[in-house]
Formats: structure tokens, sequence, C-alpha cells
């Protein structure tokens, strides 16, 4: 038994979660992980990526038993995840980097909040978004924050 788990290295895996609970997820498959006795050796719900946590743990057999019977764990993605592959997760980049001309968008603060437009220039340097509202009479070039605006619809989407 000593050399198998001598020969068994802790691998990363991802485990889909419900949109909203990843942080209660992960906090319940901590103590139901601790209670079972079971090699979890970290969990993680990365801030920048919704419905998903990811554990590092000696085996895919610890981490579907630690997952049984946790309201909001939904299922385990096929494979191990490299460090490669999650560091992407580890380095939150501003969200203006994901935003492009054409983006349509939602104000989620300030004067404008709940108001929809459109991205007409970005400027990642600053974290800024130059965006058109769809309600304004005339379109009036209005400048954000990057971090006050939410993509409701990628450029070249369609409406559904």
């Amino acid at each position: 038994m000593e050399e198998r788990e001598e020969a068994q290295r802790p691998s990363i895996y991802a485990i889909r979660v419900t949109v909203g609970q990843e942080k209660n997820t992960a906090d319940v498959l901590i103590t139901h992980a601790k209670k079972h006795d079971l090699p979890i050796l970290a969990v993680m719900a990365p801030a920048n990526l919704s419905g998903y946590l990811f554990v590092e743990a000696y085996g895919r057999s610890s981490v579907e038993k630690a997952r049984a019977g946790v309201k909001h764990a939904r299922g385990m993605v096929s494979g191990e995840l490299s460090m490669e592959e999650l560091e992407q997760y580890l380095s939150p980049q501003p969200s203006v980097t994901r935003m492009e001309v054409g983006d349509l968008v939602e104000i989620s603060s300030g004067p404008f909040k709940g108001e929809r437009a459109r991205i007409v220039q970005v400027d990642k340097e600053k974290e800024e978004v130059t965006v058109e509202f769809f309600e304004a009479t005339v379109p009036i070039p209005v400048t954000v924050k990057s971090e006050s605006v939410k993509v409701i619809q990628r450029k070249g989407a369609e409406e559904k």
C-alpha cells in the first residue's frame, strides 16, 4: 500500500458546479473531504471562472467521493488539468481584455446603471471602454471603466 501511494502523484481535477455557488460548494466539499478523511489537498474557486472548481487530490476517485452528495456539485470534467491550463485562472486579467468593439453591454454601476449600449472603442491601457447607448435620441459616446460594464452579447453573436 505504501508503494502505491508513493508512486501516485497529486493531480488537479475540475468539477462543474451551480453558477454563483462556487465558494459555498468549495466550503462544503472541503468539509465533506475532511469528514471522510479523503486525500484532498486543495480546492480553488477562481473568481474569473463561473461554474467550476479545481480540486488537487491523490486520484480521481477521491474527488468523486468528496463530491458525492454535495448539493451544487454537478459533475466532473473528464481528465486531469495541467498547471499550464490552470495558470490563466491564478492571475486575474482585467475585464477589458475580453471586450471588443461591437459587443453589447449593460452598465452595472454609476448614473447609467441598467442601460444597454454598444462598445465603440476599447482602451486597454486605461481599462476603459467608450459606449453609445441604444435609447439615446442622438448617439453620444460615453467613456466608462471596464469593470462598470458587463458584456451581454458578443460581437457577431445573434440575439436569441
